[in-house]
């Protein structure tokens, strides 16, 4: 008998069709990745599972549950069933755990629940925490004393508290570095095989999926379009959108992905001649220390020399806690160091005053979260217009925001100027971030995670203005990612940060097909898709 079975499942929210008449099932045991972009009805299918969809969703069809239809249970039956026969992984543990109790207790939390008599419950929490490759002493810890990796080890925890027979992970590696997101794969496929647990995974990266689980459904506009083993969907997909995800999430070492995003807008080529030679912003020696509660020195940036030049694209990678961002807020002016300089066209960076004002809008900051990046109650207007009031840039005002705006492709800007960031999607919010960075018009732009946040499809648009920005206005551009596909995709040059230091810089190729550090080696083999070691073309 199947472990969970959905038939002709329809979920609608008022006039919108969330879901239309899919069908899915899984054995126990088995392994189901469930594909799709925001928006297409994956949460929504998962979530129907237990029931926890708002009140406002009206669903039809049968969802069995080792045979029990969960659509007609009664509350206290689907109360039994929640955590005890299926549980969820919800996206994002750093906001799912309670922040002012401990992990032990909210580990304990279901266990109490639905067995108030069970006894030793400090044993099985410690008993889980090992499991997931904790230490039973983290049980007393806060959520803020841990790790993104270590909160999504708890999370996992909790849902295999009270030994259900499904789990449903929903983006369970979403905001994960590379190696965190290896570890926590590799932690899903042990604990499946150990318990013979039913697996449905959620994710918009067809790579993850395919590296945990034995078939994939691929969904889009509340309908399953594509279904099959993991390797056939991922060798020869069928469906046009199946594609476009695959594509989105290029293979390291694939010479067709080198320099072209997924983008529906035309590149312009590749110059003949590299990048010119002189450099426009450099760190040297440049060091950052805090003092942590102890007063002991922790060197967050340690003596890294770095340099971008003119009309190129330098990635910044390296795990969580590398020192990435504290080495951009140091570039950008936001961080004082502790010691060494920062350059701009061979000039060092002034401390503080009008001269420092006067820097920032030479070098401009790309925010990773559209969303809280931009003030909701400003129109696009507003927000790209602020740089140049701010700065007192000279000339028409209308004229420089519409120019950022078509710079940043929102054509006609007329038709963006006054609209509300709730009325834009993700990808044309982080466009207008781009344009009110543009607006200054600035020499480097120091993108943060640029599309970590965005959908596979708008991931590669916004890649794809990166390189014509950089092409057309011969823009230098440092992205700091612990996504080396994007590297791959876009750069020119490579820089890999491990513990506050540069261990690797080279170009693209270099680094990335013949790595000469232990830390980029482990890096690439965290890769859900591997690389390919295939040449390019000379």
């Amino acid at each position: 008998m199947s472990l969970l079975e959905i038939k002709d499942l329809r979920v609608a929210y008022r006039d919108v069709d969330a879901v239309r008449g899919v069908d899915l099932t899984l054995a126990p045991g088995e392994t189901l990745g469930v594909a799709g972009e925001s928006g297409s009805g994956k949460s929504t299918v998962a979530m129907s599972v237990l029931r926890l969809l708002p009140k406002s969703a009206k669903v039809t069809g049968e969802i069995r549950l080792d045979g029990e239809d969960v659509t007609t249970m009664r509350w206290g039956q689907l109360r039994a069933v929640r955590w005890a026969k299926a549980s969820v992984v919800f996206q994002g543990a750093m906001h799912a755990l309670n922040p002012v109790r401990t992990i032990g207790d909210q580990i304990a939390e279901p266990i109490r629940l639905h067995d108030p008599s069970a006894t030793d419950v400090d044993g099985r929490v410690a008993e889980l925490l090992e499991s997931v490759d904790l230490p039973p002493s983290r049980a007393g810890a806060y959520p803020h004393e841990l790790s993104g990796g270590q909160k999504q080890r708890v999370m996992i925890a909790m849902a295999l508290a009270c030994r259900p027979r499904l789990i449903i992970a929903d983006e369970p590696t979403t905001a994960l570095d590379v190696i965190v997101q290896a570890q926590v794969l590799d932690l899903l496929t042990r604990l499946v095989a150990e318990h013979g647990l039913g697996l449905i995974m959620i994710s918009h990266d067809l790579s993850v999926l395919a590296a945990t689980c034995a078939r994939i459904a691929v969904m889009y506009r509340g309908e399953i379009v594509e279904e099959g083993p993991s390797a056939e969907v991922m060798r020869s997909p069928r469906h046009e959108h199946t594609r476009a995800l695959a594509a989105a999430f290029p293979t390291v070492g694939d010479p067709a992905a080198r320099f072209a995003p997924a983008t529906t807008t035309p590149l312009p080529p590749e110059p003949d001649t590299p990048p010119a030679p002189d450099v426009l912003l450099a760190a040297e020696n440049l060091r950052v220390s805090f003092r942590d509660r102890r007063g002991a020195r922790i060197d967050a940036v340690a003596g890294v020399d770095l340099q971008v030049r003119r009309n190129e694209i330098v990635a910044l990678v390296g795990q969580s806690g590398s020192g990435k961002t504290t080495l951009a807020r140091t570039l950008l002016g936001l961080q004082k160091p502790t010691s060494g300089v920062v350059r701009y066209d061979g000039e060092p960076v002034p401390a503080s005053g009008a001269a420092l004002k006067a820097y920032r809008r030479h070098v401009q900051l790309v925010l990773q979260d559209p969303a809280s990046a931009l003030n909701p109650r400003h129109t696009v207007y507003e927000a790209v217009a602020e740089g140049p009031r701010i700065h007192r840039m000279p000339g028409d005002e209308r004229q420089i925001v519409t120019e950022a705006l078509e710079a940043a492709e929102l054509r006609p800007a007329e038709h963006f100027l006054h609209r509300l960031p709730h009325e834009l999607s993700g990808g044309q919010r982080q466009r207008v971030v781009i344009a009110g960075a543009l607006a200054l018009r600035p020499g480097v732009l120091v993108a943060d995670e640029p599309v970590a946040s965005l959908d596979a499809s708008v991931r590669g648009e916004i890649l794809g203005l990166l390189l014509r920005l950089r092409r057309e206005l011969g823009l230098a551009g440092l992205v700091i990612t612990h996504d080396l596909g994007l590297a791959w995709n876009i750069a020119d040059r490579v820089a890999v940060m491990y513990r506050g230091e540069l261990v690797e810089v080279g170009t693209v190729e270099e680094v990335l097909l013949d790595p000469e550090h232990e830390y980029t080696r482990s890096l690439l083999a965290a890769l859900p898709g591997g690389t390919t070691r295939a040449s390019l073309p000379s």
